[in-house]
């Protein structure tokens, strides 16, 4: 049972910030990586949403605009003692409801191939070919927004 708060909030906000370090120690310093000026310049432009319980952080997205009524969630990370409670599951359903609310029709990833299994229970489905991102395979995910609220209308 989640005992948090799911909030957006800005680039360079206090929460931002806290994102970040949470980004950094779960999805980058294990593979010896930092975050590029490029990359961190990108994220002023992308929604942020985070759960926080009593002003901490516990687990953060990043979401992105991309054409075609698409969305790209990325930088899914969840705090280590916090991992394995449904955290990352209610925060991607946050995104994705996010995501439906403005139109997005698709909502899409670059799982890390140890992830493809959370994102297949959530409905996501492998749309390529293994590939190499932050050397370690991946694959691009995705999942048509709104078919599991019931769109079942074409049936008959």
């Amino acid at each position: 049972m989640l005992n948090g708060q799911i909030k957006i909030f800005a680039f360079d906000s206090s929460e931002y910030a806290q994102a970040l370090q949470l980004r950094y120690r779960i999805l980058r310093l294990p593979l010896g990586l930092e975050f590029t000026n490029e990359e961190l310049e990108k994220d002023k432009h992308d929604i942020h949403v985070g759960l926080f319980e009593a002003e901490k952080i516990l687990a953060c997205i990043t979401l992105t605009r991309c054409e075609n009524k698409r969305m790209k969630m990325r930088q899914v990370a969840v705090a280590e003692v916090e991992q394995g409670k449904g955290l990352g599951r209610a925060l991607s359903k946050a995104g994705e409801d996010y995501a439906l609310e403005n139109g997005v029709e698709i909502m899409f990833c670059n799982a890390r191939k140890t992830a493809v299994p959370f994102y297949e229970s959530m409905g996501y489905q492998i749309v390529s070919h293994e590939f190499t991102e932050v050397n370690i395979p991946h694959y691009t995910m995705e999942k048509k927004l709104g078919l599991l609220l019931g769109d079942n209308t074409n049936q008959g």
